[in-house]
């Protein structure tokens, strides 16, 4: 069965969607915990999700060359 750009996109603003809700979920937890380090990997952990959401969204624009082809 081939897969068509239609059934990629959906799948990519799915991932999209559960990225963000971790995105969320990690940014709530950051005031819920008294430790510096955790503060910062949490916020870290959001920049990188939050990267990845940005590269799905990249995919579905074709906005990047690697994804023009």
């Amino acid at each position: 069965m081939a897969h068509t750009d239609a059934n990629a996109t959906h799948h990519t603003q799915k991932m999209k969607g559960e990225l963000n809700a971790l995105i969320d979920h990690l940014r709530e937890d950051i005031d819920k915990v008294d430790d510096p380090q955790f503060k910062a990997m949490f916020e870290t952990s959001a920049e990188v999700l939050g990267g990845l959401v940005k590269a799905f969204s990249h995919y579905e624009q074709r906005s990047e060359a690697a994804w023009k082809a």
